[in-house]
């Protein structure tokens, strides 16, 4: 039986009974908090009553983000003001009753409105605070602004991306963030810990999560590099091999693949050639071995390319764009997409990448309107006849 099958029909969530309180934007911080939701807390993610900058993300349908969607599926909604008294009581009384809470704010904002973590332990010493920032809660850089794409060039990602891109000399703009997606995962993966181990001490603890570690993490063997200076082959490992119809990647990784890859291009020789029979030599004759792989592909299109890289075990895959991926029978299998409804329509988003056999990972279908939970949440912290506290239910901004 498959895990797949397992997981079928299980219902329970692992985080079930959790509270989170989620003072996130942007991406980093509601990421992380979107996967803690996914996994059955209850997740509050605290507004402005303007709503965070997310909800005026395109795509808009209705003035309803399913951007800002694919973020904060499955959290409950408050509005509050965070600079008034009475807003930072309803987070110290909020704070009492949860286990986690998430922020991505600069360093220093937290303290200065009073909801810093040594001052909301004192309410509840089990709480996990995770703080994501730029750089790191303290240092020379810590109260530096950072987005993405700030952090992608300050880590040196950027340039270490350019050195695969053969004549060209200026970096390129990622619009993927990278950097938001990978610290939202590593705060995720450590409040994780910080749960086991409050089972053991029966205490919460302060996590510090910095985008700028976080990227630097991506780049393993660059790394490695800026200590031990590392001759460059004369072209990329891996990069794009011609077809006749466009693209593939081919992936050579071991002297298995390597001797499969040889005899699909129709040179077998080539494996006990002295230029290239050891991984050394490969790699200082790689224009040449990949010039020969191009002599056969630029022949074949790619879906034939791929027939044949396939059979003798290369991994090979097409260039794909978003849409051709979403539509591969693969994702359909694993059931990777789920369908969300908000006030302008339904969507989908990407689950999880992980199953368990023992646990439900799969986002709630609907999306909370913004200030849905408020009044609800001032009643039970005893505040509900606390008229500067912003009560109702708003509309979701666009």
């Amino acid at each position: 039986m498959q895990l797949a099958d397992k997981h079928e029909g299980t219902t329970t969530k692992a985080f079930a009974g959790l509270r989170v309180l989620d003072f996130s934007t942007t991406i980093a911080g509601p990421h992380c908090a979107r996967m803690l939701a996914d996994m059955g807390a209850e997740v509050i993610k605290i507004e402005t009553d303007g709503g965070e900058t997310m909800r005026t993300r395109p795509p808009l349908r209705k003035g309803c983000s399913t951007a800002f969607g694919q973020l904060n599926v499955g959290k409950k909604s408050v509005v509050l003001d965070l600079k008034s008294e009475d807003g930072k009581e309803a987070v110290r009384r909020l704070a009492a009753t949860s286990d986690i809470l998430v922020e991505n704010f600069r360093p220093g904002v937290m303290h200065r409105l009073r909801l810093d973590y040594d001052r909301l332990r004192t309410v509840n010493p089990r709480l996990i605070y995770c703080s994501i920032s730029g750089y790191g809660q303290t240092g020379p850089s810590a109260e530096l602004p950072a987005y993405a794409p700030v952090i992608h060039a300050a880590s040196g990602y950027d340039m270490a991306h350019l050195a695969y891109q053969p004549g060209r000399h200026r970096p390129d703009y990622c619009g993927i963030y990278h950097a938001d997606v990978v610290t939202g995962t590593y705060g995720f993966g450590a409040i994780a810990s910080a749960l086991y181990q409050r089972t053991v001490t029966g205490l919460g603890q302060h996590i510090d999560v910095s985008m700028l570690e976080s990227m630097l993490s991506l780049t393993l063997t660059e790394l490695q590099g800026a200590q031990f200076a590392v001759k460059p082959p004369p072209r990329p490992m891996f990069g794009p091999t011609e077809t006749a119809s466009g693209y593939v990647m081919i992936t050579v990784a071991s002297e298995k693949t390597f001797q499969g890859l040889m005899g699909v291009i129709g040179h077998p020789e080539w494996i006990s050639d002295p230029r290239f029979a050891t991984y050394a030599a490969r790699r200082d004759n790689w224009a040449e071995v990949m010039d020969g792989v191009e002599a056969w592909s630029r022949q074949l299109t790619t879906d034939a390319c791929l027939v044949a890289l396939g059979a003798a075990g290369v991994p090979a895959s097409a260039y794909r764009t978003v849409s051709e991926a979403l539509a591969d029978p693969q994702l359909a299998h694993r059931q990777a997409l789920s369908e969300v409804r908000d006030e302008g329509g339904s969507f989908q988003v990407l689950n999880l990448p992980f199953r368990m056999s023992g646990a439900d990972t799969t986002p709630a279908k609907t999306m909370a309107v913004l200030g849905e939970h408020t009044d609800a949440l001032r009643e039970e912290i005893s505040l509900a006849d606390d008229a500067s506290i912003p009560t109702g239910k708003t509309a979701a901004t666009g």
